[in-house]
């Protein structure tokens, strides 16, 4: 007896061929290229957003600090949420609740008409927002734990091409309005949801689920998980640290340039497109190549090194062009997270990489909770001092040591893992 076909309307053979198709890098890293693109073009215009409702440069910085904080702490309380329902529902409808709050965070920061709506806007964005978590889960996914540092490269690379061209729009279209880029911004983010919506395929199977746990949710359990986990130890606090000075040059960049330059949004534009140029070509082209030579532990030393000389560097340029040089100097600096993060994921079990990149992902939120709190404060103490001194590159020189105690953290961590290993094999031998 014959069996029943399925239907053949085109319609079917369409949906058919979307949820057959298996899961690739490509998809992922599209994903990732529109995601970037709509961040990077508020970058610019955010602070000057803020500075539209204030009335000098020290309510500004406040301020600002102030609109941070609020995405942050709504994400760092979200992203554990939606990485362990990635873990049990699947990347693919996480991402699609990721995009429709960036959606409408960029629609209605646009409309926004004070600081309290703006602030109330961004806690609703960085509650439904984990986009960066989920997707390093899917490359985890599909990934074999050999090749996760270039993959994570790779998708690095997207984020970085991102953020070449997102700032760069940001700038030009702020120039004409401060409210077109969040616009634009608001229909890339629904452009990722369509595309994610009729072509990302899934790729999490289903045996490879756990069970959702509201326990496991909560982002101080998955922060310890993160602590506790086989072969990351010292690693967490290396995130910690290195994320908190990241997160202190991302709270204080643009207004730090502004007030030591006299930088406006397109300049701005400019200098964070220079960064995306660096972050691409080392994580797109490099990085592989570098693996080849280089472990991904001692790459990641040299990165924390040359990243700790940075931040001391821009926080005392004198000149503008001189924190260009600085960009295309920190090469190294651009290999931290992808090495750090694959040397993580490969400690947890392959039903955990959305539970662990969650809680990396939580643990860079709570770092971007506290910058704003830091920064914000550092860059309030330097705003009244005349453009070009020295001294409003305070809030990097900090940035600076706290990238020097993650690099001691992680030459003890990973020298105590060589000792481990060696005290493992004398003990087999014996």
């Amino acid at each position: 007896m014959t069996q029943p076909q399925p239907p053949s309307t085109p319609r079917f053979k369409f949906f058919a061929a979307r949820l057959d198709r298996a899961a690739a890098m490509p998809f992922i890293m599209i994903t990732a290229l529109i995601d970037m693109l709509a961040i990077g073009l508020i970058i610019p215009v955010l602070p000057a957003l803020v500075g539209s409702f204030t009335g000098s440069q020290t309510d500004q910085a406040f301020w600002y600090g102030v609109v941070t904080f609020s995405f942050s702490i709504a994400n760092f309380f979200g992203s554990p949420i939606l990485g362990a329902l990635s873990d049990s529902y699947g990347r693919r409808p996480v991402l699609l609740i990721g995009f429709s709050g960036l959606a409408i965070s960029f629609f209605a920061t646009a409309l926004s008409t004070s600081l309290a709506m703006l602030i109330v806007i961004r806690l609703i964005g960085g509650a439904m927002q984990a986009n960066l978590s989920v997707a390093n889960a899917y490359v985890a996914d599909i990934t074999p734990p050999q090749d996760r540092a270039k993959r994570f490269g790779m998708l690095g690379a997207m984020f970085g091409v991102g953020f070449i061209l997102g700032p760069v729009m940001g700038g030009l279209l702020g120039a004409i309005s401060l409210h077109l880029p969040f616009y634009a911004a608001g229909s890339l983010a629904l452009l990722n949801l369509l595309y994610g919506y009729f072509v990302l395929p899934e790729s999490l199977p289903p045996e490879r689920r756990r069970p959702f746990e509201w326990k496991s949710t909560n982002p101080f359990s998955a922060l310890r998980g993160l602590t506790q986990l086989k072969g990351a130890g010292r690693l967490a606090a290396v995130v910690a640290c290195s994320g908190l000075a990241q997160f202190v040059l991302y709270t204080c960049w643009v207004l730090y340039t502004t007030f030591k330059f006299g930088w406006g949004p397109l300049e701005n534009g400019w200098s964070l497109a220079a960064v995306g140029v660096v972050s691409a070509i080392v994580q797109g082209l490099l990085l592989g190549r570098i693996l080849k030579i280089v472990s991904p532990r001692r790459l990641a030393v040299l990165g924390l090194t040359s990243s700790a000389l940075a931040y001391v560097m821009w926080g005392a340029a004198t000149q503008s062009w001189m924190i260009f040089a600085i960009i295309f100097v920190n090469l190294l600096g651009a290999t931290v997270s992808s090495t750090i993060q694959s040397i993580i994921s490969g400690a947890a079990d392959e039903k955990s990489q959305g539970k662990t990149m969650g809680a990396v992902s939580g643990l860079n939120s709570l770092m971007a909770v506290i910058a704003p709190a830091i920064g914000a404060p550092l860059l309030t103490m330097v705003s009244h001092l005349p453009q070009g001194d020295w001294r409003i590159g305070t809030p990097f020189y900090f940035c600076a040591l706290l990238q020097g105690a993650a690099l001691v953290l992680a030459i003890l961590h990973f020298r105590g893992e060589r000792h481990s290993r060696d005290l493992g094999t004398a003990t087999r031998t014996i």
